[in-house]
């Protein structure tokens, strides 16, 4: 069985947690590059994850507050479709990932750091982009800052 190792997330996990939900709060507020939000559609908006696994962790979030898959409309699941594929193009751009990790935890037991709203994680893979850092070193080497990252990919949104 392989393991992912993640221990600076762990600064996640053990903070306290915030009332009310982040991704109902950011988009409300009229500051997205502090934020880290790329990208405002109709139902739905890209941020950049404050605890990345990777540089370029981006997030596909719907504007309502749902944690039942089924309860998006078409169109909202349309949007995060084709927000995806954006994701997808913008980094593979800016980045050259090869290769990307997509997917949605529905659940606390699935694994969702926030169950209560849904979201899909678009996660850019590099060759050999995992090392001993994070197992020996509980530390994991982001080769750029969030915001310097956010200055990069906002303008091919």
């Amino acid at each position: 069985m392989k393991k992912l190792w993640a221990p600076w997330r762990m600064e996640y996990i053990l903070q306290e947690k915030p009332s009310g939900c982040i991704f109902c709060d950011k988009p409300q507020q009229n500051r997205d590059r502090e934020n880290l939000i790329l990208h405002r559609g109709a139902g739905c908006f890209v941020i950049m994850n404050f605890y990345p696994y990777n540089n370029g962790h981006l997030m596909v979030v719907p504007y309502r507050h749902l944690s039942d898959l089924a309860a998006l409309t078409a169109a909202e699941q349309s949007e995060m479709m084709t927000l995806l594929a954006r994701c997808t193009t913008v980094l593979t751009q800016q980045m050259k990932p090869h290769g990307f990790n997509i997917g949605m935890n529905l659940g606390r037991t699935a694994g969702a750091g926030i169950d209560d709203h849904l979201h899909f994680h678009i996660v850019p893979r590099w060759n050999g982009d995992t090392n001993f850092m994070p197992v020996t070193g509980h530390t994991k080497v982001l080769s750029q800052g969030l915001l310097e990252s956010w200055d990069l990919l906002k303008p091919r949104f």
